[in-house]
């Protein structure tokens, strides 16, 4: 009776397996034509978290839930769209400001300047190294200009990121408005036999997400806090960087994947600080540490951004991410490490939350397993 029970066990494992490997093929076969699909549905679902709550309380006061989700909807668009139009036109204003007041001679003799002070602060077999001042000069006046005229390109990139974010968005009025009756539907279909372990598993998975971000929010706001201390302690020595609250909160907001979000402050406080501090001699010669060439403070920028994000990397994310999701620190860095490895910057972004499904999947599995003869 034991062998036979046990060669029934065998058989279905093996059939599990089967079943896993053929599903993993087919899934592995038309990955590419759902994947963006999936992706989109990933970000609604992970929107939906975010705004149900809102959406919940409104609609208890105002007993519409449609109309509850369109205002909840279209308030967080407006106040976003309030951000980055009022960031684009002061960023605007400041580019027009500087076409005016530098023209290309100047520029080409800042350049020129710069090459002279920078050639006269390396060491003597160094110096041989770098190029003359006049190609020094075409250089970098051939680098800015390729920057600019690479811009145009972003309009098409620009483009498809409006299409992927009306499709996130109508994904997630769709979420949000039938998100009870999805679920009602999802518990519908559970058996009685695990019904008090789906509710359970459901719960657990909601509870770990809307968890996963509260704590990422967190995380972006010390990031955005950071940064903006950090630009306020250089205009203290002078890198004029105007924007400074701007700039953090891009930063503070790339952050929502993981790794990347003070790199990305760091790009508009570059561009800012050169800006703002073209032809000021001071801020040209300037010295990080009084031994580094740092011209318009852009190596102060660079080293303050990677302070604040080895801070956030080693110290924030895996704290504040442990606590909420349940995981430990180093497991959350092996699955930033694993996600990024297979998808990138959105493999980092989703890596943390599906860990922590799957760690609340496999106890559940065991916990029926264990106890399965009460079942």
């Amino acid at each position: 009776m034991i062998n036979k029970t046990e060669n029934q066990d065998y058989i279905k494992l093996i059939y599990t397996l089967f079943i896993v490997i053929i599903s993993s093929f087919f899934l592995w076969l038309i990955w590419p034509f759902i994947s963006d699909v999936i992706l989109k549905l990933v970000f609604a679902f992970l929107f939906t978290s975010l705004l149900l709550s809102s959406v919940d309380s409104l609609e208890r006061k105002i007993k519409n839930r449609g109309m509850s989700v369109l205002v909840v909807t279209f308030f967080v668009i407006f106040v976003i769209g309030i951000f980055l139009t009022s960031f684009i036109s002061q960023l605007s204003n400041q580019a027009k400001e500087f076409s005016q007041r530098v023209n290309p001679q100047t520029l080409t003799q800042e350049f020129n300047n710069l090459g002279n002070k920078f050639a006269e602060s390396l060491p003597d077999f160094a110096s041989n190294f770098i190029p003359s001042n006049n190609d020094f000069a075409i250089t970098l006046s051939r680098f800015i200009d390729s920057a600019l005229d690479s811009l145009a390109s972003l309009a098409g990139a620009v483009g498809g990121f409006l299409i992927n974010a009306i499709m996130i968005l109508i994904f997630t009025i769709i979420l949000l408005s039938e998100y009870h009756s999805f679920r009602k539907t999802l518990v519908a279909g559970i058996s009685n036999k695990f019904f008090e372990s789906g509710l359970k598993l459901i719960f657990n998975i909601e509870q770990s997400v809307s968890s996963y971000l509260r704590g990422q929010f967190i995380a972006a706001f010390s990031v955005g806090l950071m940064s903006i201390l950090g630009l306020v302690i250089l205009n203290f020595i002078g890198a004029n960087i105007s924007l400074i609250i701007f700039i953090g909160i891009i930063a503070g907001v790339a952050n929502l994947i993981p790794l990347v979000g003070p790199f990305v402050g760091m790009i508009p406080a570059i561009l800012i600080a050169f800006m703002n501090n073209i032809g000021n001699e001071i801020a040209t010669s300037h010295l990080l540490f009084g031994v580094i060439p740092s011209p318009f403070f852009i190596f102060d920028i660079i080293l303050m951004f990677m302070i604040v994000q080895q801070i956030e990397g080693t110290l924030i994310t895996p704290a504040i991410m442990g606590k909420s999701v349940g995981l430990h620190p180093l497991m959350i860095m092996i699955s930033l490490l694993i996600g990024g490895t297979i998808l990138g910057p959105l493999g980092m972004l989703f890596a943390v939350p599906a860990t922590a499904i799957l760690k609340i999947i496999f106890q559940e599995i065991m916990f029926v397993r264990k106890n399965s003869h009460l079942l």
